[in-house]
């Protein structure tokens, strides 16, 4: 099931060799001043940059406006274990397992994505700030990017693609 919390503790907590090159970088994401944080910082609102890493490991970094829940939709992926990082900003994000929801597309394998259905009143939510990650394994279905009320929509985030094997 997915973990979520600083990034300090989720590092400390997984030690898998899988998740070497995706939390090198993220140490980096975070880090104020290096390479990596300045150059999410200049990814344009909207767009989103792809960054290579090792072993098949890559990373989405991303700025956007926080959409509504009504906009939202579950995911899951299959190949790949999701490790989402807020560089800036804050969001809201629910997960459930995936055999609670319902698909409303197909699995579609070039993207690595199943969409569910959003009626899930009981789905947990994470507030997810600055320095906060989620690991999203196959089995959970998440729907990121969500507003947080009260707070700035704008985000900074990084997504980390592991690959499952």
């Amino acid at each position: 099931m997915a973990q979520f919390g600083p990034f300090a503790s989720l590092r400390a907590q997984n030690n898998a060799a899988r998740f070497a090159a995706a939390f090198d970088y993220v140490a980096e994401a975070l880090r104020v001043g290096s390479e990596t944080h300045t150059r999410i910082l200049a990814v344009a609102e909207g767009a989103t940059e792809r960054v290579e890493l090792a072993d098949g490991t890559f990373a989405l970094e991303q700025a956007y406006l926080a959409k509504p829940r009504s906009e939202g939709f579950f995911e899951a992926h299959r190949r790949y274990i999701d490790v989402q990082v807020i560089v800036t900003g804050a969001e809201l994000m629910e997960v459930e397992e995936i055999d609670r929801l319902t698909p409303t597309t197909d699995f579609v394998a070039e993207r690595d994505l199943i969409k569910f259905a959003t009626d899930v009143p009981l789905a947990s939510r994470l507030v997810m700030r600055a320095g906060d990650a989620a690991l999203f394994f196959p089995s959970d279905g998440h729907m990121p990017s969500l507003h947080l009320p009260g707070v700035d929509r704008f985000v900074r985030k990084t997504v980390v693609k592991v690959p499952v094997a």
